[in-house]
């Protein structure tokens, strides 16, 4: 090999230590031996023994062994970012691509200060060949170095251990070394179409960008709070600086310096308020200047927080599913890809959170029976039973067994049934699942973590319709017949759908606007102080 005979002497000092740390977890690559100085369309090709040198003194890229040792071995070791005539179009196109991540994102961690002089030095100053050669190899394996870092952040998300905190969705999985394998082949300014993102990404990213900007824009003045709210036709200097902020965030389409509460400031407030979760009535009151007053600076966090968990979740596809997304209070209901229809929830209250999982729907059980938690039975049940020997009877409930001196009860079936007309089960450790409620009334609330853990959702009639559609023998009254029976009736789906309990306090939505939403559970803090530790 060309490089051989300036690397044989190091080579030989580090052969035993090479040896010695580096053994391939999943065995030596198979060598493309068909890569040779005569078919290759490069001279330039690395000593093995100088790969494992390198490893062995950045330990930054110690958890890419195996990726540095594959991507190398499948090439027979020939230079990736580095051809005769000098550095290749694909390691241009890559570190533009790094530049704009830490312009975008804001983000210089991933920054390798010595990588970029060392590329300025080949540019810009002249080496005798012995050094350059050295210089060239090491900017080499740096890049390739960068690539997985940038890649794993990027596509993968942060080296956070998303279990602590509440993610319980197993996270997307890339193949960092057929991504770099991909990006150098077809020398692609854009690995995406490699390495897809969910379609969440690019439009969180597009705001991010618009947010940043914006910071210096609106400042840290604040909104004073209101003695009574303020509807159409009232006058205040305060409508103002309402108007301007509006105008900033983007609910306000013309700049209006009038004091006037008019028809264009009410359906500004009202895309406000919807973005922001809150009651659409178009009136301001102290819980929307709240919101406007949230700094920008919070936002930009906000979006940050939630770009890594959009990092986590698979790219999207063309299939069913249901997503609910418990700081919306909403169900999303996907068919072919395409979003079918809302449904508004009840979700785990702050102090019965809703576990953030997968699984997938399999039964519709009508007319059930609620097996009441242990918990609930000990900390509700029983001392009620104290207070009323009448009360198991009066809730339509029973005693089944025991376990221990605990008793084991279950609500009949029937409309005051806590579970309702019906529920949906995917199978799961956290005994979560989909029901109905005969509170329905809860449903008119803006604030609706209000249930011991499952997800309450408001027209699971429609849901029952829609999940058992493809059997012609489930009518409407045929579901309505089996939402009143004395006894459970089980059905099982039969192509399950895939169940996605997530937690994002911001997105954007089907018409491009975005949202935010309370950290109802804490969760956005605990992930940030991990997020922005450095």
């Amino acid at each position: 090999m060309k490089t051989r005979a300036l690397f044989i002497f190091i080579a030989s000092i580090l052969f035993f230590q090479s040896c010695k740390y580096f053994k391939n977890k999943k065995g030596a690559a198979k060598r493309d031996t068909s890569i040779t100085k005569k078919t290759s369309f490069n001279s330039l090709f690395i000593d093995s023994f100088y790969l494992d040198d390198f490893i062995a003194r950045n330990a930054q890229y110690e958890s890419y062994i195996d990726q540095f040792k594959d991507f190398y071995s499948h090439r027979n070791y020939e230079f990736a970012w580095f051809d005769t005539a000098g550095l290749s179009e694909q390691a241009r196109n890559f570190i533009n691509l790094q530049n704009n991540y830490v312009a975008e994102f804001q983000d210089s961690s991933i920054i390798n200060k010595e990588l970029q002089k060392l590329i300025d030095t080949l540019e810009t100053k002249k080496m005798d060949r012995s050094k350059k050669e050295s210089v060239i190899l090491r900017t080499e394996l740096l890049l390739t170095g960068q690539f997985f870092e940038y890649a794993a952040k990027v596509y993968k998300g942060s080296d956070i251990n998303a279990a602590e905190l509440g993610w319980f969705i197993p996270r997307k999985k890339i193949d960092l070394t057929a991504l770099l394998d991909a990006t150098i082949s077809s020398k692609t300014t854009d690995p995406d179409q490699y390495a897809p993102q969910n379609s969440q990404y690019k439009k969180l990213q597009e705001y991010l960008s618009k947010y940043i900007s914006l910071e210096n824009k609106v400042g840290s003045d604040t909104i004073a709070y209101l003695r009574k709210p303020i509807k159409k036709g009232d006058s205040s200097l305060i409508i103002t600086g309402i108007k301007k902020r509006l105008l900033l965030l983007g609910d306000l389409p013309q700049p209006d310096s009038s004091a006037l509460f008019d028809s264009s400031l009410l359906i500004a407030c009202k895309s406000f308020q919807k973005r922001m979760g809150l009651s659409i009535d178009g009136v301001i009151g102290n819980r929307m200047i709240a919101e406007l007053n949230v700094p920008i600076s919070k936002r930009i966090r906000q979006l940050l927080i939630n770009l890594e968990r959009v990092r986590w979740m698979p790219a999207d596809n063309d299939s069913n599913y249901i997503l609910v997304n418990i700081p919306e209070y909403k169900m999303h209901v996907y068919d072919s890809g395409k979003l079918y229809f809302d449904m508004n929830v009840i979700v785990g209250s702050a102090a019965n959170s809703s576990v953030i999982f997968s699984g997938k729907l399999k039964y519709v059980v009508f007319s059930p029976y609620w097996n009441l938690p242990e918990s609930i039975v000990q900390k509700e049940v029983m001392p009620s039973i104290q207070k009323n020997k009448n009360y198991l009877s009066k809730n339509h409930m029973e005693i089944t067994g025991y376990s221990g001196k605990i008793p084991i009860i279950r609500q009949m079936p029937g409309p005051g049934n806590s579970l309702g007309l019906v529920k949906f089960l995917f199978p799961n450790n956290y005994n979560i699942y989909l029901h109905d409620t005969p509170n329905r009334e809860l449903f008119s609330q803006s604030s609706r973590g209000l249930s011991h853990g499952c997800i309450r959702i408001a027209d699971p009639k429609k849901f029952a319709a829609y999940l058992l559609r493809s059997d012609t023998s489930w009518t409407s009254q045929s579901i309505d017949e089996a939402m009143h029976l004395s006894k459970e009736k089980w059905v099982t789906i039969k192509k399950p759908v895939p169940v996605f309990l997530v937690y994002f306090t911001s997105w954007v939505d089907q018409t491009g606007v975005l949202n935010f939403r309370k950290d109802i559970y804490g969760h956005d803090e605990k992930m940030g102080e991990k997020l922005f530790a450095r």
